[in-house]
C-alpha cells in the first residue's frame, strides 16, 4: 500500500571472531581474551553444542533462513545494528576484554543481507582503535551501506543516515549510545577525534539534541529512527531514566526508538501509536557453546518489521521473526521456541501495557494493551 512504510529492524549483528573464522576469508584469529586466545576455538564450542559447521560456508551462511524472510517481508528500509569493527588492523584496544573484528574480505556476508544502514554506536566498534574504526567507515562505504552513530569527528558522528524509499518519504535515522551498554567515555567523537555519539547522559536537554537533529531534516512523509546502543547485557529490567528518555524523543517527533545491546529480546512497548523496543536481542554471533545464562534462552532471535503509516510515522503493524541460531547459522524457530519467546516477551511487556500475541503465520505481533 502506497500510505504504508515498513522498516525490518534487527538487534546486534556481529560478524566477526567465530563468525569471521568460518567464512571465506577469515582474519588474524588472535584474540587478548581472558577466557580464549584464538578466534577459532569459538567455532570448536558452537561445534561442541551443535554439531560440525563447514569450512569455509558461503557468505550467506550466518544469516540463514533470514535472508529468505526477509525477502518476502520486502521491506522498504533495512536497519541492523552492526556491532564489530572491518579491520585486519592489530591495535587491541587497551583495557577492553573482548575484541570484535571481522576481516574486510568479508564484508560480502553483511552485503549478503542488503541493509541499507548500519548503525555503530556500541562498545565494540572501536575495539581495534580509531584506526579500526576509519577502516570499517571506508569498507561499509565501499560496499554501499550507509552508516549512523560513528565517524572521524563529532559532526561525522552526528550525521543523519536518510534512506528515500517509494512514495515520496525517506527514513531518517540517527545512532547513538549510552555508558550504560559499556561505551568508554574516551570512545566518543569530538570536533577533532573520531569516536562515536556517546550520549553524557539521559537528559531532556540530550533528548532535545537528537530530536532536534532529526526534525530539521524530516519533511512531510519522512519517519525518523533514533536507534539507542544502551543498558546491560542480560535482565528484562527497565531503568526508569530509559523510559522517560524514550516517551521524550517520541512526544517530540521520533516514529520509532530501536534499542539494543541485551543478549536477549527485552520488552516492547506502543507509546502514543509509536514504536519503542527497549532491547532487540542478539541477531548474529558466536556465543554458542558458551553457558552461563539459559534462562533467557540467547539462542533464540527475533527480526522486527514495523509497518508505519507514512506522513504520521503511527504502528500500524509490529510482525517479529523467530529464528535460532545453530551452527553460526539462523534457522527458523520450533512452534515451542516460538510459544516461549511470545510468553516472555509478553510478560516483560505488560507493565509497558504491550500485549504480543502468536499470529496464524507462526510469527508474533505486538499491540497495544
Amino acid at each position: 500500500m502506497a500510505d504504508v512504510l515498513t522498516v525490518l529492524l534487527c538487534g546486534d549483528v556481529m560478524t566477526g571472531r567465530g563468525v569471521d573464522q568460518i567464512l571465506p576469508h577469515p582474519g588474524d584469529p588472535t584474540l587478548r581474551e581472558g577466557y580464549l586466545r584464538d578466534a577459532r576455538r569459538y567455532v570448536e564450542r558452537a561445534e561442541s553444542a551443535n554439531g560440525p559447521i563447514p569450512s569455509p560456508v558461503d557468505f550467506a551462511w550466518p544469516w540463514g533462513d533470514a535472508l529468505r524472510t526477509a525477502a518476502n517481508l520486502a521491506p522498504d528500509v533495512r536497519v541492523i545494528n552492526l556491532e564489530t569493527s572491518i579491520t585486519g588492523h592489530d591495535g587491541f584496544a587497551a583495557g577492553k576484554g573482548i575484541h570484535y573484528r571481522m576481516s574486510p574480505d568479508d564484508v560480502p556476508c553483511l552485503t549478503a543481507f542488503g541493509p541499507d544502514v548500519c548503525t555503530l554506536a556500541n562498545n565494540h566498534v572501536l575495539d581495534f582503535g580509531r584506526r579500526g574504526l576509519g577502516d570499517t567507515l571506508d569498507v561499509l562505504s565501499d560496499a554501499g551501506i550507509r552508516t549512523a552513530g560513528a565517524g572521524r569527528n563529532l559532526r561525522e558522528a552526528r550525521e543523519l543516515a536518510v534512506v528515500p524509499v517509494e512514495h515520496d518519504a525517506r527514513v531518517i535515522v540517527l545512532a547513538c549510545g549510552t555508558g550504560s551498554s559499556g561505551i568508554p567515555p574516551a570512545w566518543a567523537a569530538t570536533r577533532t577525534r573520531p569516536g562515536v555519539l556517546r550520549l553524557p547522559d539521559l537528559s531532556d536537554d540530550t533528548g532535545a539534541e537528537l530530536t532536534d537533529l532529526v526534525n530539521a531534516a524530516k519533511g512531510p512523509g519522512d519517519v525518523g529512527v533514533v536507534a539507542i546502543h544502551w543498558g546491560p547485557n542480560w535482565g528484562y529490567q527497565i531503568a526508569p531514566d530509559q523510559r522517560r528518555f524514550a516517551h521524550r524523543l517520541i512526544d517530540a517527533g521520533i516514529d520509532i526508538v530501536h534499542g539494543h545491546s541485551s543478549h536477549h529480546p527485552r520488552p516492547i512497548e506502543v507509546y502514543h501509536d509509536k514504536l519503542v523496543l527497549y532491547g532487540c536481542g542478539d541477531f548474529i554471533n558466536d556465543y554458542e557453546g558458551i553457558h552461563g545464562h539459559e534462562q533467557y534462552r540467547p539462542d533464540l532471535r527475533l527480526m522486527y518489521l514495523a509497518s508505519l503509516e507514512a506522513g504520521t510515522g503511527r504502528l500500524l503493524q509490529l510482525r517479529m521473526t523467530p529464528m535460532q541460531a545453530r551452527k553460526m547459522r539462523l534457522n527458523h524457530a520450533c512452534d515451542a521456541d516460538t510459544a516461549w519467546l511470545r510468553a516472555s516477551i509478553d510478560r516483560v511487556s505488560r507493565a509497558f501495557a504491550t500485549r504480543v500475541e502468536l499470529a496464524p503465520d507462526g510469527t508474533l505481533t505486538a499491540r497495544p494493551d
